[in-house]
């Protein structure tokens, strides 16, 4: 087999159908709602509580929710690329399944290892801002702090060394997905529910202290920083929106669990849009609420919502608030870690990973040593790392996959027109496109330290593609095993 043949050779969409019935690695334990919940965790978290205001006083003003609209119908338009997938082959994956599918192995890889690398530093970013909330609460209710050295990483404050309650975070969330899988989607869903009380809360109480000065201008004239780095206008609003992208997905993780679906076909793409529309609804409504109960330029904390309300006198509502952000922001911690392990499993089990990785744990049934790495190497980064850093990192993955799932819908629907899908992506090809240019034109946003780290990633990737993967692939051995065989048959002849 000639190697472009190698790069390209991909499962069809009907042997994966097929292997659905089949496949036993998993229990199927989720029904729509937790499933819905799953999504729900993974995009509202650090995007309310911390990012949304932050972003508000760095780049956009409270022009911050245009920010959130743009970044939205990019991530809508991927949104129902997903739900057509996710019908079609609920197989456990997500997007580096379907570009499997449809744009052959080498490719399907680098999605597969981007999106690795992208969810476990969303899980990072996740702890950090989490931290910031829980510190806070600590200090409103009993008045104790941790030692500074303890309180986050190098560079955040003077005698800071180490975000410790980051990293335990990633570590019992590890733990926690470790069991099996309906204990800890029971308990996202408890906690998602608290989640979801506490931006009503925020929109709820919030509403009655709005004051309309707050948002003018809604955008601000553009200004230069002493480094030349220009903030506001509407170069600042696109640039939030570059930022805050990564809030605004996250319902792409529930479709790694497909193959803990009850329903995966029915199932699915229901979750993924009404994970999405319930969650842009809020984003909306908090970033409005947040810029008009507070000026916009001192939202730039570790906790802006509360600290917000704390301005406002309000200390009941900012104590409420970070105790919901403590609980609430841990779903999202679940959802991404959930999709991370799942993916690498999915990797593993495929062949272009060590294949100890791709086994269930033998009372759980849950993938516990991809899971156990990535709780560790989360541990470590949101242990030692600042929130801006790591955030700089975590949208460029997602964006090249969804620009793949885009594709992919286009190309499928063209060259197998006649399959059978549970969910058709409505408009198309204007909505795969739409998803498509958006995602270039977030990406072309990115600072260059972000494509630089990005670009380091893909090189070790192809380094351990073609070093390891390209060999040791299911497809590859399948097809070593054909001639092999066919030879056989012939000498036995």
């Amino acid at each position: 087999m000639g190697l472009f043949a190698q790069l390209t050779r991909h499962k069809t969409v009907e042997q994966l159908q097929a292997e659905i019935g089949t496949r036993r690695d998993f229990r199927r334990v989720l029904g729509l709602w937790q499933l819905t919940a799953i999504g729900i965790g993974g995009i509202i978290g650090v995007g309310v509580f911390v990012l949304a205001g932050q972003q508000a006083a760095l780049n956009a003003g409270p022009a911050v929710a245009l920010s959130f609209i743009i970044a939205g119908i990019a991530s809508a338009a991927a949104a129902l690329c997903y739900a057509e997938f996710a019908g079609l082959i609920p197989v456990t994956g997500s997007a580096y399944t379907y570009g499997y599918a449809v744009l052959g192995e080498l490719v399907a890889w680098l999605i597969g290892w981007d999106l690795l690398l992208e969810y476990a530093l969303i899980v990072a970013v996740v702890a950090i801002g989490w931290s910031g909330y829980l510190q806070a609460a600590l200090t409103d209710i009993t008045g104790w702090s941790l030692p500074v050295w303890a309180q986050g990483a190098i560079g955040t404050g003077e005698g800071r060394v180490f975000n410790v309650i980051a990293a335990l975070a990633t570590l019992a969330v590890a733990a926690l997905l470790v069991m099996r899988t309906e204990w800890g989607a029971r308990f996202n869903t408890l906690i998602v529910t608290i989640k979801v009380i506490a931006v009503a809360l925020v929109i709820g109480v919030g509403a009655f202290y709005i004051d309309p000065a707050n948002w003018v201008p809604f955008i601000p004239e553009r200004t230069f920083d002493a480094d030349g780095v220009g903030h506001y206008g509407l170069q600042g609003v696109a640039t939030a929106a570059a930022v805050v992208f990564f809030a605004v997905f996250g319902y792409d993780t529930l479709t790694t669990a497909a193959e803990e679906a009850k329903n995966p076909q029915r199932d699915l793409p229901r979750a993924v849009l009404l994970s999405l529309a319930v969650s842009m609804a809020m984003y909306l409504a908090v970033s409005l609420v947040l810029t008009g109960i507070a000026h916009y330029d001192t939202l730039n904390t570790d906790a802006p919502v509360a600290d917000a309300f704390r301005g406002l006198g309000l200390r009941w509502v900012a104590s409420a608030i970070s105790v919901s952000a403590v609980v609430g922001i841990a779903s999202v911690l679940f959802a991404f870690m959930l999709g991370a392990a799942r993916i690498w499993f999915a990797l593993s089990r495929d062949g272009l990973l060590p294949g100890w990785f791709a086994r269930v744990h033998p009372r759980y049934g849950t993938p516990h040593r991809p899971t156990i790495a990535i709780g560790v190497f989360t541990a470590l980064v949101a242990g030692l790392f600042p929130l801006g850093e790591v955030a700089k990192l975590v949208n460029i993955g997602v964006l090249s996959a969804f620009i793949v799932i885009c594709s992919s819908v286009l190309l499928l629907r063209w060259r197998r027109p006649e399959l059978p899908r549970a969910f058709r992506t409505p408009w198309v090809p204007v909505v795969p496109l739409l998803g498509i240019g958006f995602s270039i034109w977030l990406l072309s946003e990115l600072a260059l330290i972000t494509w630089m780290t990005f670009l380091v990633w893909v090189g070790l990737g192809l380094l351990v593609y073609f070093g390891y993967g390209i060999r040791h692939s299911r497809l590859a051995r399948a097809g070593a095993a054909a001639p092999a065989a066919a030879g056989m048959a012939a000498g036995q002849g």
